[in-house]
């Protein structure tokens, strides 16, 4: 997927401006879970997301190509901090389209590094074709949410969790737009390892599923999930491509079960977990029949949600059939 030379490249970018995240074999996740459980802590970034690592290879990359224009992106949170953090530091302007029941925490942290946030539509599909048209009318680049310098720059994650705990058995990715589990399946092909790398969506958010059984894209007409991460219905070709040739198999989880994970990444490891930042372990749980005494990795991508609705979640009192999206 991607060459030893390019990763050390991007790893060279991303390592300027964070240092490498935890992953960790908790015991109370052995424990409850029985099997050995690694998780990565991408909720430890700067920006509380992995999508920060892509955002700093793609905006260096666009600077040292003389691309110092404007440029516009869509997001549901994650990738649309990224974007205007990148772009900050190389110096070049940028703005980000939500939709309008987007996370009022995620909004505020946007506009905190500088982004100029519009809030149109009602899903990330009604977002980005408005920040397309956009791009067209203001003369603006439009930054998608998979490339590869994207993948490139998440990768370095994957290196990071392989190189800490050495030979998993598999490892369990969240899907959003794709880059992370490309990363990831890059990463252990660039390594030469055997790891089984399973893609986990949303249940009412299942596009990638619907296009790995199909073996091409299949959009579909809605996304429900309070999980904004993975809250998407028109799945990027390229990376399904990527995805069907190289994933073990696509795992579809409940916001109930979503939900569970959060709570018990919690409980056992007193971390934060957005909703799709929790899909992974919430993969592993639903799975734990198959895992017994094996050696596995999960991403949790994310620690960036709203106070109210964890609070909410950890008590156990928000609707889990009710979705946000």
């Amino acid at each position: 997927m991607f060459t030893r030379d390019a990763y050390e490249a991007a790893a060279g970018i991303v390592y300027e401006h964070l240092q490498p995240t935890l992953q960790h074999n908790w015991p109370l996740l052995a424990q409850e879970l029985g099997c050995e459980v690694w998780l990565k802590h991408e909720n430890q970034t700067p920006l509380g997301a992995f999508k920060v690592r892509g955002g700093l290879v793609h905006m260096r990359r666009r600077k040292e190509a003389g691309k110092l224009n404007g440029v516009i992106t869509a997001s549901t949170g994650n990738h649309g901090q990224s974007i205007p953090n990148a772009a900050r530091i190389e110096g070049i302007a940028a703005t980000v389209v939500v939709p309008k029941n987007n996370s009022a925490e995620k909004n505020a942290a946007m506009r905190a590094l500088g982004a100029r946030l519009i809030e149109v539509g009602d899903d990330f599909a009604d977002a980005v074709a408005y920040a397309r048209q956009l791009a067209r009318d203001e003369n603006l680049d439009m930054i998608p949410s998979f490339h590869e310098d994207l993948v490139l720059g998440v990768s370095t994650y994957a290196h990071e969790l392989f190189s800490a705990a050495g030979a998993l058995d598999v490892v369990y990715v969240p899907i959003g737009l794709g880059s992370g589990i490309c990363g990831t399946m890059g990463m252990r092909d660039m390594l030469g390892l055997k790891t089984k790398v399973v893609g986990v969506v949303a249940k009412g958010a299942n596009t990638y599923a619907l296009s790995y059984e199909a073996g091409n894209a299949v959009p579909t007409n809605r996304a429900e999930t309070f999980a904004e991460g993975v809250a998407v219905r028109e799945p990027n070709p390229e990376a399904v491509a990527l995805i069907n040739a190289g994933a073990d198999h696509i795992v579809e989880v409940t916001d109930a079960q979503i939900q569970d994970a959060m709570r018990l990444i919690f409980r056992a490891t007193h971390n934060i977990a957005e909703g799709a930042g929790a899909v992974a372990l919430a993969a592993v749980m639903a799975e734990t029949a198959q895992l017994d005494g094996q050696r596995v990795g999960a991403v949790l991508s994310g620690g960036n949600i709203d106070a109210a609705k964890y609070a909410a979640i950890l008590s156990g009192q928000m609707d889990a059939g009710r979705s946000s999206r």
